[in-house]
């Protein structure tokens, strides 16, 4: 067994390059990462021991939106490191008016849980959430979705 130091990075593949190039060249900042590479095609901001990477698609695929419950990614969060820094995000995605899908608001996937779900131009979703503490980690036995008996059985999105 081995101890995983994290995530090293995220790269989103979008449709609509110009209007998400902008998009997180302005919010990658605002979240402490510091962009490294902006070409033509590619995006790279790195920070808070991660990295973002936005590419842009094949040609063929121009103008398409995201669909979350398609095979491949369903949205990626980024931990904060405190509800008012999940407020900061918050008040930045209004000011830019981005989608948001819900939130700030507090949730039961782990105890103090509080976050936010938004939207790209793609439509392509990002959660900012903080967790107090050691999250689902705390106590004898890790909480898990597998403790959760509709985690499988409804299709619905939980986030």
């Amino acid at each position: 067994m081995i101890e995983i130091n994290g995530m090293a990075h995220v790269i989103l593949t979008v449709s609509q390059w110009d209007k998400a190039r902008a998009f997180y060249a302005e919010l990658l900042p605002f979240l402490g990462l510091t962009k490294v590479y902006d070409g033509n095609n590619f995006l790279y901001h790195v920070g808070g021991r991660t990295a973002v990477g936005i590419q842009r698609c094949a040609p063929e695929h121009e103008g398409q939106r995201f669909v979350a419950s398609r095979i491949g990614l369903h949205h990626f969060c980024i931990r904060a490191r405190s509800r008012e820094d999940v407020d900061a995000v918050a008040a930045k995605l209004r000011e830019m008016g981005a989608h948001i899908d819900r939130g700030p608001v507090a949730g039961d996937w782990a105890p103090g849980y509080y976050y936010i779900v938004f939207e790209d131009p793609d439509g392509i979703r990002l959660e900012v959430n903080f967790i107090p503490g050691k999250g689902l980690l705390v106590g004898d036995k890790p909480l898990s979705p597998s403790s959760d008996p509709d985690w499988n059985q409804d299709p619905t999105p939980r986030f």
